[in-house]
């Protein structure tokens, strides 16, 4: 196999990692707009379920963009697109799932379309953000 010299080094320029700052900013954003959406959508008698979807949502961004945070990962693959970009909503669903096993939901139709609306709030988030 042949390597083109200055090829990897190019490539790793362009790609970057970010500050922890800038991710706990993303992840609190993420964490904010899916706690209105949840307030939104969910019975007021709901907070808890309410919090844990703000909490949880900006828990999964932070979580997975800190451990994650490599030049390979935020690398656009698709254009605006990163590996990060699209992991970082799955973990958002993963989380809000397995709470949703651990302690069921006072309605869990609406629990799950606003865990459908925080995947999407943190995919629309992360691709803006970082």
């Amino acid at each position: 196999m042949t390597q083109i010299p200055g090829l990897a080094t190019n490539l790793a320029a362009e790609a970057s990692s970010f500050s922890a700052i800038h991710i706990a900013l993303t992840a609190a954003l993420t964490g904010v707009l899916a706690l209105a959406a949840a307030a939104w959508r969910l019975p007021r008698t709901a907070w808890r379920d309410v919090g844990a979807i703000g909490v949880l949502s900006a828990a999964a961004v932070f979580l997975w963009r800190i451990s994650a945070n490599m030049p390979q990962l935020n690398s656009d693959g698709l254009p605006g697109f990163s590996a990060n970009d699209w992991l970082a909503p799955a973990m958002t669903y993963i989380f809000l799932s397995a709470y949703a096993d651990l302690r069921s939901p006072s309605d869990p139709r609406r629990y799950g379309q606003i865990r459908a609306v925080a995947v999407l709030i943190s995919l629309v988030v992360n691709v803006l953000t970082i």
